[in-house]
């Protein structure tokens, strides 16, 4: 415990003074100030301890300072801290191999960016060079990242004052808890919405089409498992019109579904896979590209145009590289599968039972949310998308001050804890939930 008042304000105002930032109007922020990470738990200046049950923005997959990734983050940092992406280092390869054999044999490229959203630049990129088509469609209820292409492939509000990109589509993917396409059952939402994807493809014209960018798992808009057959259809789509299928597994991949891609619960195998986040847990900035064989062999004798100058960043790689040994050394994967099956999804299931607020709950692994509702019956979200909530302030303000660190969306509390979470803790973070729910009423 750090029990350091002073120490936090002064914290508080160099970052209230100097710092700018994202996603938020600057003069209404009061930040938690964080003094210090371990495991599961964040630690503020006041004694406190937080339970971290949003991996911050869903990326801590390891947890905090895990001591295999510090280590080699710090003996990489004494040996080579940096180099440039043209030249060739044992560690940038070690990364690149280990990512690679984690997926299916016709994956043997990693193109190294420095995270998500860069990745699904370079991503559509490639789709269009290699289809010289132009257009990418992707889901209204979606997030990509914040650069050119990647901000406008996202569906969410994000998207609205950023929309300087060409060729971008959005449709409607499957939700069967708010249906667009009025169906009754997991069976109906796949057929329809299928259906509807094909409407839209044609209408677009399939010979315009270059990708279609799928989060396996849609994550910040509801973490939505899409139902059975779903994917499988829209790969299928994508092989009869030419069109190449992105799976953003930036939020979902290494782990946060139970499993090391969420593409795996889904019998399908995309063209390119993107990845950040829980490669090596956010601890050096990291992202990239899988690039099927296909494609890859498009660039053998053609200049791909695109770079960065910390593309396979050393030290970032070493931590993917350490990142995933310890995972599979620790059984880390099969943590978060166990984790979501006995605890957490019959846990939060226990609570939408006891609680009207929620209405759903909807999850994989350690990749949960509740979906907050007015009327169980209406399912009126108790929040808008955007804009002021008398609720969500008071039920979040409730967690932290019961010591959960959530992560919170719209109408939406998302659990989303480490894949490394013991029993106890996620026992721990379902009572404060519990009790949350008890204390703040809509």
């Amino acid at each position: 415990m750090i029990n350091d008042p002073e120490e936090g304000k002064r914290v508080l105002d160099l970052d209230r003074n100097y710092v700018f930032h994202s996603w938020s109007a600057q003069a209404t922020l009061n930040p938690l100030v964080v003094a210090k990470t371990e495991g599961s738990y964040v630690y503020d200046y006041n004694g406190n301890q937080l339970l971290d049950f949003s991996c911050q923005l869903v990326n801590t997959n390891i947890g905090h300072q895990h001591p295999k990734v510090v280590a080699a983050i710090q003996k990489q940092a004494g040996e080579m801290a940096t180099i440039a992406p043209q030249h060739a280092i044992k560690v940038r390869g070690e990364a690149a191999k280990r990512i690679v054999d984690l997926l299916p044999a016709k994956f043997n490229k990693v193109f190294f960016t420095n995270g998500g959203a860069d990745g699904i630049e370079n991503a559509i990129r490639m789709a269009r060079i290699h289809t010289n088509r132009t257009k990418v469609l992707s889901f209204y209820r979606s997030y990509h990242g914040n650069t050119g292409s990647a901000i406008n492939a996202t569906g969410d509000w994000r998207r609205w004052p950023n929309e300087y990109s060409m060729g971008h589509v959005h449709f409607f993917g499957p939700f069967l808890y708010r249906s667009a396409f009025s169906a009754t059952s997991e069976a109906e939402e796949t057929a329809r919405a299928l259906k509807h994807l094909e409407d839209v493809i044609m209408f677009e014209g399939p010979h315009t089409i270059a990708t279609i960018v799928i989060e396996s798992v849609v994550g910040t808009a509801g973490v939505i498992v899409p139902p059975p057959g779903y994917l499988k259809g829209v790969k299928d789509l994508c092989e009869k019109h030419g069109i190449i299928y992105i799976a953003d597994e930036v939020m979902s991949g290494f782990g946060r579904t139970g499993k090391w891609f969420a593409f795996d619960h889904f019998d399908i195998e995309p063209d390119l896979i993107v990845f950040a986040k829980g490669v090596n847990s956010g601890y050096i900035p990291l992202g990239g590209v899988v690039i099927s064989d296909e494609i890859a062999a498009t660039f053998d004798n053609k200049v791909f145009p695109g770079g960065l100058t910390y593309s396979g960043h050393p030290i970032a790689t070493a931590a993917a590289v350490a990142t995933i040994d310890a995972m599979k050394e620790e059984g880390i994967v099969e943590n978060a599968a166990r984790i979501g099956k006995d605890i957490l999804g019959p846990g939060l299931r226990a609570l939408a039972d006891k609680y009207p607020v929620i209405g759903e709950v909807r999850g994989l692994g350690v990749f949960w949310a509740l979906d907050l509702v007015k009327d169980k019956a209406t399912r009126e979200p108790i929040a808008p998308p955007v804009g002021p909530s008398e609720y969500m302030p008071k039920i979040v303000g409730e967690l932290k001050k019961n010591g959960l660190l959530p992560f919170s969306v719209a109408n939406r509390i998302h659990v989303v804890p480490p894949c490394t979470v013991s029993d106890e803790e996620a026992k721990a973070g379902l009572a404060i939930l519990d009790a949350a729910f008890s204390s703040v009423k809509p």
